[in-house]
Order: structure tokens, then sequence, then C-alpha cells
């Protein structure tokens, strides 16, 4: 059972402070906390049994004469209900006769408890989306009719591929459908011109042994969990942007459904304006369902350097030194990933950073120098570049695709490495690990990746606007159970250190990488004032009703 949840056990009506009201069955009384919302103030009348006034989850039991009044009305309140069910509208909309869907094409309700949790299930359940039903295209043209049948009739919808996005504005979604690509995930690799064709639901791991074993490779992003369609339409950073780009340097075309219900092809030759603005905002302007990439010839045959350390509290300071000595000099074939973590057996907090160059060995321990001379414990190991992601970090990548956790995220783009503002976060995530034990979960992880590739492709040429940074800054605070004050406490030194984060960044003003956006930022801050008056006018073209406006929304009209 989720903490903070409280259950009924029996067919009940639950009327909300807010005056939301929905049937909770037997069978639904176990459902998690993004199918089931908590509230702190309810009447909940039994079909049978007594009646209960329910408050801050502290049950007591209420007055027979306004039990005799309750019972009165009740049976005005229960059709009442019924007739507003959204889930019940939904069920009659998906399911009528007037809809035709492809036969492997799946339909789920709340009511079917195991199918509905599975596609729904998100990574994180922090400030969650809320859905009352989920379709599962199987095929381009269901995702065609479906998004045709939600916009005449006003249903927010939400398509996902990894349900890896956490930006809390993905929250603003409530009895929502969702459109959950996940059928679509073919990868078709073409070895004559070089090219691979995945569906909108493929993630990372469906990617790479393949194009691994056709003999090429392609950039991705750092876990293999996300949807590699949803990674790409905010840039793609990862390992190889100093060798290859961002993974929009490598996206050739998309086939796009619009908010009016057409299937058209986006690229350099067809669609032009919308191709631009894919390429680092592509979320607001419609549902990729197939797209096509150019692949790489793998450099150094493949292989990588993968070498993993471990820096104690101790050592610390000395590795942020090491690490701002790269500053301005870090090779187009090396990149790192740094994770402060809490270390329960020390009780204290520390480093485990994972370095990649992909290079001969020789050569990857001379630039590793800085950070060889520290003396810390080392695992490496030459490993084809496909099985960096399940290697990398001690094979951390399980922990952190783990769903259903938790997860206050912040960030901050950087462009200047500062040894004395990573110091300082590491004594304040020390104190709070030690003020709120129930959030030791929480990990600050330092993405820092070469950016020659990325800064080569003209600024004008996509929509993303920060390729020249040098490195993502996430603060993920986690935690267990339902304390708020704990809750609130993450949140302020989220923030916080991204304050900090900006005044060393080499930025003027915060940056934020959109994929890594918590919510709150400024849109300029997301997707750069210049950016700004061309996305606009491009959202007011192609999605003048903002149907597609729940992730970090772009307005339609700048400034």
């Amino acid at each position: 059972m989720v903490p903070g949840m409280l259950y009924w056990t029996m067919p009940t009506l639950v009327i909300y402070s807010s005056f939301d009201c929905r049937i909770v069955s037997q069978a639904q009384r176990n459902l998690p906390a993004h199918l089931l919302v908590p509230f702190s103030f309810a009447i909940a009348l039994p079909t049978s049994g007594d009646l209960h006034l329910s408050q801050d989850f502290e049950m007591a039991s209420y007055s027979s004469t306004f039990h005799r009044v309750v019972a009165l009305i009740w049976p005005i309140l229960l059709t009442l209900v019924l007739a507003s069910d959204p889930s019940s509208d939904l069920r009659a909309l998906l399911t009528g006769n007037t809809v035709h869907w492809t036969p492997n094409t799946t339909i789920l309700f709340p009511d079917e408890i195991d199918a509905f949790y599975n596609a729904t299930t998100r990574w994180t359940i922090y400030k969650p989306p809320a859905y009352s039903a989920v379709i599962q295209p199987g095929t381009e043209a269901d995702v065609v009719q479906v998004v045709k049948l939600a916009g005449s009739n006003r249903i927010p919808f939400l398509a996902t591929g990894g349900r890896h996005g956490y930006t809390t504005t993905l929250g603003n979604i409530q009895s929502g459908l969702e459109i959950d690509l996940s059928q679509l995930n073919t990868v078709v690799i073409d070895l004559e011109s070089a090219t691979m064709t995945i569906g909108g639901g493929a993630t990372f791991a469906d990617v790479m042994d393949p194009v691994h074993e056709a003999g090429f490779e392609i950039p991705t992003g750092s876990s293999s969990c996300p949807g590699m369609v949803g990674a790409t339409i905010g840039a793609g950073v990862g390992r190889y942007s100093g060798v290859y780009g961002l993974i929009i340097d490598s996206l050739l075309s998309a086939q796009l459904v619009t908010a009016d219900g057409r299937l058209i092809e986006v690229s350099k030759r067809s669609n032009p304006e919308l191709f631009w603005a894919i390429r680092g905002a592509g979320a607001n302007f419609g549902i990729i369902t197939s797209a096509v990439y150019q692949l790489r010839t793998p450099i150094n045959r493949g292989l990588a350097v993968n070498a993993d350390f471990i820096f104690s509290a101790s050592v610390a300071s000395a590795y942020f030194k090491a690490l701002q000595t790269f500053n301005g000099s870090l090779p187009a074939e090396l990149a790192t990933a740094s994770v402060i973590r809490y270390n329960e057996t020390l009780n204290e907090p520390e480093i485990l950073a994972n370095w990649v160059y992909m290079g001969p060995e020789d050569r990857a321990w001379e630039i590793m120098a800085p950070i060889l001379d520290i003396n810390p414990p080392i695992v490496s190991s030459v490993i084809p570049w496909n099985k960096i992601i399940a290697t990398a970090g001690f094979e951390i990548d399980p922990l952190l695709c783990q769903d259903e956790v938790p997860r206050a995220i912040y960030s901050a783009n950087v462009r200047n490495l500062s040894a004395s503002t990573y110091d300082s976060m590491f004594q304040r995530m020390g104190r709070f690990y030690a003020d709120y034990p129930a959030a030791r979960s929480s990990l600050i992880e330092m993405e820092i990746f070469p950016n020659q590739a990325a800064v080569s492709v003209p600024y004008e040429e996509t929509a993303y606007p920060w390729r020249d940074a040098l490195g993502n800054m996430i603060f993920l605070f986690s935690w267990s159970g339902d304390n708020s004050t704990v809750v609130e406490a993450a949140n302020n030194l989220g923030r916080e250190l991204r304050d900090d984060f900006v005044t060393t960044s080499g930025y003027p003003d915060l940056s934020v990488y959109v994929n890594y956006a918590y919510g709150d930022e400024g849109i300029e801050q997301i997707y750069g004032k210049d950016k700004l008056p061309r996305l606009a006018q491009l959202k007011k073209t192609w999605d003048p009703d903002d149907f597609f406006s729940y992730n970090n929304k772009l307005p339609n009209k700048y400034p």
C-alpha cells in the first residue's frame, strides 16, 4: 500500500473537497499513487454499512441525523457521479461504434488494474500526470485517429515513450488520455544508406545493440530507459557530443502527427521550419511516430575505455580541483559523469565518477592523469560503445532507471567548471543527508560532456540554444515516505544549489536543457530569448489551440 493513501474496503463513493467524484471499487483499493489521488478532506458514502467522515486520514463516526439526510440524497449523488465520471466519457468515446481501431491497438481504463498500472508506470511519481484512459496504438493511423478524436472533443492528452519525462508541468494533465507509443518500437537499419528508422516508442535500450551489430555507432543519452525520440527532440546530450554532436544532429527526418490530426514528414526538405523547431522544442508541436537517423562510422573500432572511480569525502575537494583542470581542454573523445551520493556504510557522502574515453587505452590514462594522481579505487575495462551505459558507474544504470520513485529534479547548464562551487555543494549535501535521513537516496549528477562537434553545427541550424554547454548539472532529490518537511527541504535545497551553480556557470542567467527542466524556470531560461520569437510563431501556426501544452509549454506570441 502507498504511504499517505486512504483505502476503502467496499465499493464507495468518494467526494473530494475539490468536488471531484469517483467510484472506488474493492479491486481498486490497492492502486498506487499515480492512479488514485490522495486527499485531505472527503466524505465517503459506502454503498452499505456505516457512514464516516474522513479528514486528514482520521476516521470518525458521524451523527445519525446526518446519515438519514445523506440517505435521502444518496441516489441523486450516485447518479450525478456516474454521469460525470471522466473515464466513463472516455470509454464511450474510445470504444463506441463510430471509431474503428486496428486489431493490435489496446485501450485501457483504470478498472483494468494490472494492465492500466503497467501502461502508466512512470520513472518519477512526483507531481505526475493522471489519466482516465490509455490507448496503445498499433499503427500510425491509429495515432492520427486518436489525436483527431481527442482534439475534437477537447480531451487533454499526452504521448509517452519511455515515460521518463520529469518536468512537473506534466502534472498539469489530470483525467487525461495517455497515448502510449510503446508498441511503435521497431528498429530498422539500412546498411546501404547507413540510416536507422525507429518507432516513436523505441528506447535507447532497444536501439544500441542493433546499431552495434550492424557495424555503426549513434550518440545516445546517459541511461538505457528513456525513449530515444523523446530525448532527441529536446536536443539529446550525451557522451558522444564531442565526436558526433547532439542527437538532433543525427536526426534526418520524422513522421509527425500534427494538432489537427495530419501525418506529415518533417525534414530539411519537407516542412523545414517545423524541422528546425522540433530539434530542441519538439514536444510542443506534435507526436513523432517514427524518425530516421544518420548512423556513424565507429571511431577507435567502436571501443571505449570505461573507468569508474570512488572518491571518499576526504578527497572530494581534490577531485573537484582535478575536474576544474579540464576547463577549456576537455578532449572531444573524453566524457565524464560524477554522482554525489550517500554512503550508508561510512555515513557520509562520496563521489562515484565515471570517465569514458573513445580512443586507445594508453592515451586514456595520459589524459586522465589529474584524476589518477588522487589515487582512488578504480575499476576499468575496454568495452564496445553499446555497453557503456550498462557498464558505467559500477553498473548503476538499473538504479537510475528504477520506476515509481518520487524525484524532484533541478538542473543548470554550465560552460565553466568551478571547484569552489562543487566543494560548497558537497558540503551542503552532507548536511542535508544528516538532517534528512529519509532523503538519503538523493543524488547530484554532474554530466560533463565535450562539445566540439555540437558547437561545430551553426547556432541557427536548430532551435536548441545551449550548444556551448560543457556540463549539465542535475540536482535529483528523492525520499521515502510522505513527509512534507523533507519534501520542502529537498525542493528548497534544489533551488538554492541551482542558483549557486548559475553564479559560476559562465552564463549570464540560468540556462536549462529542456529535458532536465523542473518546470518553474522562465521560458527564456529553457528555450533561449533569441529563439523564442520564431518558436512562438511556429507554435501559433502548428498548434494554435495548445493541444501540446504539457511539456514546458511554449507561448504562441513572444515577446
